[in-house]
């Protein structure tokens, strides 16, 4: 498996590499991070064949949007693909601290929820601006759910369905200014919920089809019969299959640690490297189309292409099976693939 395999979602003919580059890092997610290191780090993606590149509106208030704009302005249109998000207006606002939401230095342009019809069309306006690009080629709809608003999720998802947000992006998809239109959450619940309601076609879903956790299962196999693409995003569960403690964002529990400490045994016994297991068990899912995977620097994305290009033997997958280590029925990549 190559990071500039192209995989095709048949509905909408959107084609993605089989590896993409997200771009948090970009906005000076949890540091930081200089407008060479991005650079660097974009090019070391494009001379590896990626080809699709994920940003938002959220990461470095703004701050992603315009640098990723930047670097890709002089290369032709239809040489890359590129997604976007809309649920959050930012709003100029002078009292934006030196670190907010994770992203360090961001940039005065306050972040408000908003889900509805105007709201939508509001960020997706202002997201041509700074990206420079008319036609994004998917939208998705960022950070919603009731894990992630409690119990004001109601109240927004009202908004997407009933205050218009949903009828946005599908005018904006007719309309010929977006290819797809989906959800980019770390919740799947919320995206099956979706589906009931609105004709979604590509959803990102971060942390939670992955080497780690599969209680998704069902849910990416309805997904694969309905024909609605998933982009995986977080393959390393917030770093913990990265070398670091941190699980969904905070210190691991025990239950979790044990079973990283199972699977590091299982790829020390077959020679695999567990970043490269992280990064390649997830696209064997008939429903996932990519993988995508933030890299602060050169150095960092050319680690990522190196572990999603190794080799790995059927018989790491078959150990991981016979102990339990990934559910029953969840496809695994083929050998060499």
């Amino acid at each position: 498996m190559k990071a500039a395999d192209i995989r095709t979602h048949a509905r909408t003919g959107v084609s993605l590499t089989s590896m993409g580059l997200g771009c948090a890092q970009m906005g000076n997610l949890y540091r930081v991070t200089s407008y060479a290191e991005s650079e660097g780090a974009f090019r070391a993606s494009w001379e590896a064949g990626i080809r699709y590149f994920d940003t938002a509106p959220f990461y470095g208030f703004t701050r992603s949007e315009r640098r990723l704009g930047t670097m890709l302005t002089d290369l032709p249109r239809s040489d890359y693909v590129v997604s976007t998000k809309v649920g959050r207006v930012m709003t100029p606002d002078e009292s934006v601290g030196a670190e907010e939401d994770s992203y360090v230095q961001p940039l005065p342009f306050r972040p408000v929820y908003d889900y509805t019809h105007d709201g939508v069309m509001r960020s997706f306006e202002a997201s041509q601006q700074r990206l420079g690009i008319l036609k994004p080629d998917i939208l998705y709809v960022h950070d919603i759910g009731s894990v992630t608003h409690g119990e004001r999720h109601a109240h927004y998802w009202q908004q997407l369905t009933e205050g218009g947000g949903f009828r946005a992006l599908t005018r904006l998809r007719e309309e010929g200014l977006t290819r797809a239109i989906g959800l980019g959450v770390n919740e799947w619940e919320i995206i099956r919920d979706a589906m009931q309601v609105a004709d979604i076609d590509i959803c990102m879903l971060a942390g939670r089809y992955t080497l780690l956790e599969q209680q998704s299962l069902s849910f990416m196999d309805d997904c694969a019969g309905r024909g609605v693409g998933i982009v995986i995003a977080g393959a390393f569960n917030s770093g913990i299959l990265a070398g670091n403690r941190k699980f969904n964002y905070t210190d691991a529990p025990a239950d979790v640690l044990a079973r990283v400490d199972a699977l590091r045994d299982a790829c020390e016994a077959e020679g695999v490297t567990l970043q490269a297991a992280a990064l390649q068990f997830p696209l064997a899912h008939p429903a996932a189309l990519t993988i995508v995977s933030g890299a602060r620097t050169a150095e960092q994305l050319t680690a990522n292409v190196g572990w999603f290009e190794e080799s790995i033997p059927a018989a790491f997958w078959a150990r991981l099976k016979d102990k339990g280590l990934i559910a029953e029925g969840a496809p695994v990549p083929a050998a060499g693939a």
